[in-house]
């Protein structure tokens, strides 16, 4: 397929670089004690719609009730991510237990980041095989790679829709569980080999022989399952089981939402047929540095409330070339990285989120492609 989005055939990557490494070199100086403080303050924001929901978990099942309980679990999968990518550590003074090396490891995880992912599996296939392989064979959300079963059926188009609703709703128990622990070994929390990762997917959780799936049981979806779908409700029984049942239908409709809200800001940063996927591995910091411009997308971005309701995931331009930021520095970062991009003609592309939401659905049933490259020359062609 072709596509406007190509390097100018004057591009100078090695300048390019010399002047992102100067941008880079000037923001991580910036790292300070107010980065944290930041970090705290939308912790607060999760931990408030955590509170607020679960004091109303009791009535009638209702989109406001689920909403709160779905950003305090989604805001936890903020904090972690950031956190988990050494954000961080580089804040000096900083708690221990905000760093990479202590949050969610161990017993941590149930304090931490308590969700159907198992932290040290999704620490992995995220922030290395995903972050320093995107758009390649060894990256394992590739959307288009992944999608391909349905992208090539010939259901109806509207099947394909229903059918990407449900991915929508269910994706982290669906897909992200069974995915991230298929990057560890079967015995322990010991990193498999790139080349020796056998996927595992929705349609293998019941074969129960595979340890991998085993262990999915044990260590993901039997904990997460039974806390918030059976311990929550039945600790409501003095008060009826009309009451056990409210609470039940309020945590699945947040699930429902906290997955779908997932999916609608993860989901298209990386796919659209103006983003490119690789058939080879980038050589360098130059090529490293376009291949993460030329596969990546960010959403629109700058307020508080806009970032927060998207994760900073909006910054993800800047978040790929600098994985171990504060989120609140790429903020600080992005007009800089656009305005250097646009300095050197190189494509930095910036839509709406809804906008990136549907150019991924369209990969996704067939309606386009992702352009490719199977060299790192043809980016300039």
């Amino acid at each position: 397929m072709t596509t406007s989005y190509t390097l100018p055939k004057d591009f100078n990557a090695s300048e390019f670089t010399k002047d992102l490494e100067i941008i880079r070199k000037d923001i991580y100086s910036k790292i300070s004690l107010e980065d944290f403080k930041h970090l705290r303050k939308i912790e607060r924001y999760g931990k408030l719609a955590t509170l607020f929901g679960y004091l109303t978990i009791w009535t009638f099942p209702n989109p406001i009730t689920a909403f709160l309980l779905s950003l305090g679990q989604f805001t936890r999968w903020l904090i972690a991510h950031h956190v988990m990518h050494r954000g961080y550590d580089k804040v000096p003074n900083i708690p221990k237990r905000y760093t990479s090396k202590y949050f969610a490891k161990g017993n941590r995880r149930f304090l931490d980041w308590f969700d159907w992912i198992m932290p040290e599996a999704w620490d992995y296939e995220h922030n290395i095989l995903h972050h320093y392989h995107t758009g390649e064979h060894h990256d394992p959300d590739l959307v288009e790679r992944n999608s391909e079963f349905l992208r090539k059926s010939k259901f109806p188009k509207i099947i394909k829709y229903v059918f990407m609703f449900f991915v929508s709703i269910s994706w982290k128990f669906s897909y992200y569980a069974p995915t991230t622990i298929s990057c560890l070994s079967k015995d322990d929390d010991s990193r498999i080999e790139k080349d020796k990762i056998e996927y595992q997917y929705l349609k293998d959780i019941f074969k129960l022989n595979n340890p991998h799936i085993r262990r999915l049981w044990k260590k993901s979806y039997l904990p997460y399952g039974l806390l918030h779908f059976a311990l929550i409700p039945i600790l409501f029984l003095p008060f009826g089981w009309t009451i056990v049942l409210y609470v039940l239908l309020n945590k699945i409709i947040a699930e429902a939402i906290t997955n779908f809200h997932a999916f609608l800001i993860i989901g298209p940063n990386h796919a659209g047929d103006d983003l490119f996927r690789y058939d080879f591995h980038y050589k360098g910091k130059e090529e490293f540095y376009v291949t993460q411009i030329l596969s990546s997308v960010n959403y629109n971005c700058g307020s508080e409330l806009e970032d927060y309701m998207q994760i900073w995931l909006n910054y993800q331009i800047e978040h790929h070339l600098f994985p171990d930021l504060p989120m609140l520095k790429y903020r600080e970062v992005q007009p800089k990285v656009k305005e250097l991009c646009t300095k050197h003609n190189l494509p930095y592309i910036q839509e709406s989120v809804f906008i990136r939401f549907k150019k991924m659905i369209d990969i996704c049933v067939g309606n386009t492609n992702m352009n490719q490259a199977n060299h790192y020359k043809e980016l300039s062609t």
